[in-house]
């Protein structure tokens, strides 16, 4: 009786070890490390505030004669757990989250390529003006590849909520990602539908990304401890914490105008701006300039747990995956 074996020859260990280390090397890399944390990051911190997200986005998007949600923010979260329950505080997060792992990725990859420009040598520090700049490029770069992705879930954000002007048929089924995206492509303009908005979110995202990696890194000194290289983690959350709640206060009617417009031709929403200008007027005409700093309150509320897990989370997962030890970033 013979005994029938395989004709592959297993790969000598030294291969294997080869393939296995060249794989560990590239992840470990600057640039790819990032680009991967910065994907955790994202899908992390936008899940852990997604509630007070969706909130932000129904108080952004009111104007005269539409203020169902014209209340303190407790009792407008109550309001919404209401009117739909759990998934109403999850409404558009599954969208949210496929934007924001691709979003956050590229942002923080690109800041690490942009940075190199800067360095007088691998890995020296930049001044406080060139992570504004490598921030501000790294913000662009971003949305700019993602923008189709926050124009659908801020739709998903809305059309479930309880606007007078938005009422449906008892029973109707609401459009999904897919067909929000495939509706704006046929009905609103083709492909430039799907970057509605960009312009006043460009100039809204430049700086915001640029202060908040300015401000995280000088942060973060002054949360570590003398003689240390890294704060601990509860310094790298407060460091975040700082840095988006400047960030956020000083860019905020940015993204007013970037919801605004994104629903500039959605049905029953009645805005009808021809430019940023033009929208700035309006609001400010209508509904004073508090009208441009509409849903602060949750965004700021959000901002803390959102930018301080987002770093930690960050930090973190870039540390794992170029093999630093356990006790070195914790």
């Amino acid at each position: 009786m013979t005994t029938s074996t395989s004709s592959e020859t297993p790969a000598p260990p030294a291969i294997v070890e080869n393939g296995a280390e060249s794989f560990r090397k590239f992840f470990q890399q600057p640039v790819v490390a990032s680009f991967v944390a910065g994907g955790v990051a994202g899908a992390v911190s936008r899940t852990v505030v997604s509630p007070l997200e969706r909130l932000k986005i129904l108080f952004q998007v009111q104007s005269v004669g539409r203020n169902e949600y014209k209340m303190s923010v407790p009792k407008a979260l109550a309001k919404m757990w209401r009117d739909e329950g759990w998934r109403g505080f999850m409404a558009g997060n599954g969208t949210n989250c496929i934007r924001i792992v691709p979003y956050s990725a590229v942002q923080f990859g690109a800041y690490n390529v942009y940075k190199r420009f800067f360095e007088s040598e691998p890995g020296a520090a930049l001044d406080a003006y060139q992570r504004l700049l490598c921030g501000g490029l790294a913000g662009i770069t971003s949305v700019t590849f993602t923008y189709p992705l926050d124009i659908v879930r801020t739709r998903l954000s809305i059309q479930s909520a309880s606007f007078e002007t938005l009422k449906r048929e008892a029973g109707q089924k609401l459009p999904g990602m897919w067909g929000i995206m495939t509706s704006m492509y046929k009905n609103e303009g083709g492909f430039f539908a799907l970057y509605r908005g960009i312009v006043p979110t460009v100039a809204g995202v430049a700086p915001y990304v640029g202060l908040n990696f300015m401000v995280y890194e000088m942060a973060r000194t002054q949360f570590t401890p003398e003689g240390q290289k890294d704060p601990s983690a509860v310094g790298k959350l407060a460091a975040g914490a700082v840095s988006g709640a400047v960030a956020q206060t000083c860019t905020y009617p940015f993204d007013v105008l970037r919801r605004r417009f994104q629903v500039n031709t959605m049905s029953g929403m009645g805005y009808q701006y021809a430019g940023i200008g033009d929208a700035i007027r309006n609001i400010v005409k209508t509904e004073g300039v508090r009208g441009l700093y509409k849903g602060i309150v949750p965004n700021l509320l959000k901002v803390a747990p959102s930018m301080a897990s987002s770093w930690l989370s960050f930090e973190m997962t870039r540390d794992f995956v170029m093999g630093k030890r356990r006790s070195q970033f914790l």
